[in-house]
């Protein structure tokens, strides 16, 4: 696999982590650069390690996790998005819209549920897991910190509908996983 092929195959990837950052983004007024670290690392190292998952569970279990991670991706994405939809009232003035470890941990896993199919595509294909793994990590890594400041950069513009917005987006982006794994197969 060419560079370029690795590059794009990680743009890809990490879209998704992408657009979760710029909703955190939306819905964090302080610790901009700490919420932007936390996401850029945990999502990194998350689109990083499940490739190598998928490559040491290789071929023999590829349809079973093939047969759940659009579900897994829909059901924690959705919860996620209902909560911060829900919450989006008093609970944000008094929080100042902080973002957890605990969220960006189950977003990042969310997020990254479908790079087990592409470790498994890597482990058939032959593709050095190690390097491939490595260059994911760095790019998800870039684009998420880039997309939570971004996102935190418009934030004051939604102002108190930024949790609603954010939720709203999550719902879609499990959908969207779940749609592209069911419906446009």
């Amino acid at each position: 696999m060419s560079i370029f092929e690795l590059f794009l195959t990680a743009c890809g990837l990490s879209m998704d982590a992408f657009a979760v950052s710029v909703t955190n983004g939306l819905c964090v007024r302080k610790w901009r650069v700490r919420g932007a670290l936390m996401c850029g690392i945990i999502f990194g190292l998350f689109q990083g390690i499940m490739p190598a998952i998928g490559y040491a569970l290789g071929m023999n279990f590829a349809e079973y996790i093939e047969r759940f991670d659009h579900w897994i991706a829909l059901i924690l994405l959705g919860f996620i998005g209902l909560n911060m939809i829900c919450g989006s009232g008093d609970d944000e003035i008094q929080t100042g819209g902080r973002l957890t470890f605990g969220a960006v941990l189950v977003q990042g896993f969310a997020t990254s549920v479908d790079a087990l199919a592409v470790g498994i595509s890597f482990a058939a294909l032959g593709v050095g897991i190690v390097r491939s793994a490595a260059f994911i990590c760095v790019v998800t890594a870039v684009l998420s910190f880039c997309g939570f400041m971004l996102g935190n950069k418009f934030s004051g513009k939604l102002k108190s509908k930024a949790r609603i917005v954010g939720g709203v987006i999550l719902i879609c982006i499990g959908l969207k996983i779940f749609a592209e794994q069911t419906i446009f197969i």
